[in-house]
């Protein structure tokens, strides 16, 4: 299974946004590992194959895309990007490319990369 799998199931606008996320991730998450899981159109983003080497997920679905940090109610948002109610994770709306290239994002990606590390 692969990414091509999972975009080939969405519209080109999704799938653009979609890549430009993952270029992102790519960039700012250096030796970053990406997990597609065919079943939930799904693309994890760890350094290594487990749930707890996992930083942060892409969730597809036709209402969009969203960014899902692992431990993101821990994380530091002072921007209020996150969003969702659940104890552990949350997500953030990816609704065009200047969410994707704002400073804000970029900071909670950090974020996760350093509460990542510290677990180590």
């Amino acid at each position: 299974m692969t990414v091509e799998d999972i975009f080939s199931r969405f519209d080109e606008k999704t799938i653009s946004l979609a890549e430009k996320l993952r270029e992102f991730l790519f960039k700012n998450l250096n030796g970053i590992m990406e997990i597609p899981d065919n079943s939930v159109n799904l693309i994890g983003y760890g350094y290594g194959t487990g749930y707890k080497d996992l930083i942060c997920v892409i969730m597809l679905s036709k209402k969009g895309i969203k960014l899902g940090l692992n431990r993101g109610s821990e994380l530091p948002d002072p921007e209020k990007l996150l969003t969702g109610t659940g104890k552990v994770h949350r997500y953030v709306e990816i609704k065009d490319e200047a969410t994707i290239k704002s400073p804000a994002l970029k900071k909670l990606v950090s974020e996760a990369l350093k509460a990542y590390n510290k677990k180590k």
